[in-house]
């Protein structure tokens, strides 16, 4: 297909993440979005593209976070200007796109909030009031029902969520900036810890964090010219297969993942065997779970005997989320994994880069997930070093 290894992230941006008080959502895009720009090696006046990933209504007293007063703080003046609503997960392939229409060159994708300090919560705290007459409060309510009807239909459960928090927690041992840096965690930490929504307890649930993060994306022949190794988009595929979960035709899967990686494997032109690691959409456990089962690397039912022994670990045989991910780096929704993918594969990772440094296979290719809503939407992005 026509997209494959024409377009590649050449900048990431991070920002100070964690609790961070006394900063607003503003004030995090537009260091994400500086320090990316630094980062790729360009001018503030080169980036002619602007796409704002989710956006959140404003808390307190803040100003509306809408991509113009962005572009304006940044001193950006884009040709192009886009945010996206809810939970899409579109945010790279519109980029690709607007690039291939001669729109503009280079297209910097942002994403920050500031739930952490400013309050808001995504786990328990009321979102939906027409749920919540029923008592079903907040996100970790919905994956607890998926998570649970899949414990009867694959006979999965804690057992094997237990090998992803506590995988995870390793790599964010290894990255000084993750939020769980300096936390280490045991099986039997994972078991103590509190029920937040049955079967779902505190360490299967995600991070909530502060902060930002941003990358740049552009064509493959002016990513040569900058200063990183080149990273190419080598294929991409996208589906949505329901509304909401109480909607969906099987509650606990198949996800997005089955279609969006089908079409994203075939543009590559690779199969599952080509993959050195995984970045996956890790807003709970059971999402990582599904959403590798979905791709095809396990049957239904074989979860747990293929997480067990440090598969996903330091030294393991495939590779997952190796910042920690949201469960235990830091919650930036879809940004959290491609940033990490590409930083791995320009091999800018320290201690924790995949290779001798991890006892793991140096990486050419990994494969990224998306997912929004209750498993409503999916993204599959396939990254590789040119």
């Amino acid at each position: 297909m026509g997209l494959k290894d024409k377009y590649a992230i050449v900048g990431v941006g991070y920002t100070p993440q964690g609790r961070v008080p006394d900063r607003t959502a503003l004030s995090f895009h537009v260091e994400a979005i500086s320090n990316a720009i630094k980062d790729a090696g360009l001018r503030r006046e080169e980036v002619d593209g602007l796409i704002c990933y989710r956006h959140f209504p404003p808390l307190g007293g803040e100003p509306d976070v809408t991509p113009y007063l962005v572009a304006q703080h940044a001193g950006l003046v884009p040709r192009v200007i886009s945010q996206e609503a809810n939970c899409a997960r579109s945010q790279l392939l519109n980029a690709m796109g607007w690039l291939d229409a001669g729109l503009c060159n280079y297209v910097v994708i942002s994403y920050a909030h500031n739930p952490l300090s400013g309050g808001r919560s995504f786990g328990q705290r009321t979102d939906n009031y027409t749920k919540a007459v029923f008592g079903q409060f907040g996100a970790t309510s919905g994956y607890a029902m998926a998570a649970r009807r899949a414990m009867h239909t694959f006979h999965t459960g804690p057992d094997t969520w237990k090998h992803i928090a506590v995988g995870q927690r390793k790599w964010a041992n290894l990255n000084p900036v993750a939020v769980m840096n300096d936390h280490t965690m045991t099986y039997e930490d994972y078991f103590s810890s509190r029920w937040v929504v049955e079967p779902l307890r505190l360490f299967d649930n995600c991070l909530v964090t502060d902060g930002g993060r941003a990358y740049i994306v552009t064509s493959v022949e002016r990513a040569k010219a900058l200063q990183h190794p080149v990273v190419t988009v080598m294929g991409i595929g996208q589906h949505n297969p329901a509304l909401e979960i109480e909607q969906a035709t099987n509650m606990a899967g198949p996800t997005g993942a089955r279609l969006s990686g089908e079409t994203a494997f075939a543009m590559a032109g690779i199969t599952l065997d080509d993959i050195d690691a995984c970045e996956i959409y890790d807003c709970f456990t059971y999402t990582v779970e599904i959403t590798l089962q979905d791709y095809g690397f396990f049957k239904p039912g074989e979860g747990e005997s293929w997480f067990e022994g440090g598969t996903i670990e330091p030294g393991g045989r495939m590779p997952v989320n190796t910042s920690g991910g949201q469960l235990s780096e830091a919650y930036f929704m879809g940004l959290t994994q491609i940033t990490e993918a590409t930083m791995q594969l320009m091999g800018r990772c320290g201690e924790r880069q995949l290779g001798l440094q991890t006892n793991t296979k140096k990486p050419e290719i990994i494969l990224c997930s998306d997912n929004g809503g209750i498993l409503q939407t999916h993204s599959t992005v396939i990254l590789r070093r040119l």
